[in-house]
């Protein structure tokens, strides 16, 4: 918390740059997408999105053939070159940025199980914020999540911030702090957090046979063995995937009462953090990851700061772009339709800007620190900047 975070991506940038592994005599891996497995955008099966299909070409290829330089001005180095079947494309930045957006998106969708939505989502907090799928995996499972961890690395060597809303328990877990047992439980899961509140905080027996009488009106407790009139709860809880699951062992036949209460609270409070945690997936994460960016440099790096670097920021800054924008021979920025450009940009919704970032560079999200200083034409740029604007190709008229 003492270094400033230029400082700290100033130093990860120099590592990154000092573990570069292929070097200019080698060739790029190639890898050969077919758009119309996934046209429509419905995926038909999960092997044909473009995730599962370049996981599966990468598989072969050694790790040491993705690590590269930073990507700085020009047409950068890219970890993999992508070829879409039965399309021409000259350069490799618009089909690779094309890529991981594409990407993204399948990670937050019902095609890939990889990423859920977290459960606060559907009361309206954390909107849209996805976590790791909490479940035990079948070894094609570890693979595609080792490759998810290769994708950020990626990602950050090249640049280009991907758009994907997760959890800040994700990149605690994923740099190794630990998880507040309140907090986070409340961002993942709030109606679990007031569940157990719930339970932590009663007085009287009178209070708990009340409470165990409303979650049997919500169809979660049973009738007590000693009493057939009075409602109880037992050692179960769903876990995040739906399924019921035993908070101790034979927890299916050990009613809840006012001795063991807190134990209970607590029980479904530690199934909740291990869920939130999930061990074999962020081994898998950690692994690939680690495979393209040396893992120490996440010792300092707060969860925040590794989410800025991996993702960006979620929205446009217009004075930002305006600070890395170059005007080709002939333009100034006080030519009036520059003007009218930046005022109808200015009008944009941030979805909106969003789309132009998209339709303008292939990427949604803009790297929101660049190397060079000023915006000047002659300083290091990180794609997609200088944004430049150019006078029409055709013959001058109105």
């Amino acid at each position: 918390g003492l270094i400033f975070y230029d400082t700290k991506v100033t130093v990860m940038n120099r590592v990154l740059n000092a573990t570069v592994q292929r070097t200019a005599d080698h060739a790029a891996p190639e890898i050969t997408l077919d758009p119309l497995e996934i046209v429509g955008g419905e995926i038909r099966s999960c092997e044909n999105s473009y995730f599962c299909q370049a996981a599966r070409q990468l598989s072969c290829v050694p790790s040491s053939q993705l690590c590269v330089k930073l990507a700085s001005g020009g047409d950068p180095t890219y970890a993999f070159n992508i070829r879409f079947t039965g399309e021409e494309v000259h350069g490799t930045s618009g089909s690779f940025r094309h890529f991981l957006w594409q990407v993204c998106k399948e990670l937050q969708s019902s095609s890939l199980s990889l990423l859920l939505l977290c459960p606060s989502s559907a009361v309206n907090k954390n909107k849209g914020k996805y976590i790791l799928t909490p479940s035990p995996i079948t070894y094609a499972e570890e693979q595609l999540f080792h490759f998810f961890g290769q994708l950020l690395g990626i990602a950050i060597r090249a640049d280009v911030p991907l758009p994907l809303d997760l959890l800040p328990s994700f990149w605690k877990t994923l740099v190794g702090e630990p998880l507040d047992p309140d907090l986070d439980l409340q961002e993942a899961d709030i109606l679990t957090y007031n569940y157990v509140k719930k339970f932590e905080n009663i007085s009287d027996e009178t209070e708990l046979e009340a409470l165990c009488a409303e979650i049997a009106s919500q169809h979660l407790a049973t009738e007590s063995p000693d009493c057939p009139n009075k409602p109880c709860c037992k050692f179960t809880y769903l876990s995040l995937t739906g399924e019921e699951v035993e908070l101790c062992p034979r927890g299916r036949h050990i009613p809840v009462g006012w001795e063991n209460k807190d134990v209970y609270a607590a029980a479904i409070r530690s199934l909740r953090m291990r869920e939130l945690q999930t061990p074999e997936c962020m081994t898998a994460v950690r692994a690939g990851l680690g495979s393209i960016i040396p893992l120490q440099l996440l010792t300092t790096l707060t969860p925040l700061e590794m989410e800025l670097r991996t993702c960006g920021l979620p929205y446009i800054n217009l004075e930002f772009l305006k600070a890395h924008t170059m005007y080709q021979v002939g333009l100034m920025e006080t030519d009036q339709h520059i003007e009218f450009f930046w005022s109808a940009l200015e009008m944009f919704t941030q979805e909106e800007l969003c789309k132009f970032i998209k339709f303008a560079c292939n990427q949604e999200r803009i790297p929101f620190t660049c190397p060079c200083k000023d915006g000047g034409p002659d300083t290091a740029h990180v794609p997609p900047y200088p944004m430049k604007i150019a006078p029409p190709d055709g013959a001058a008229g109105t």
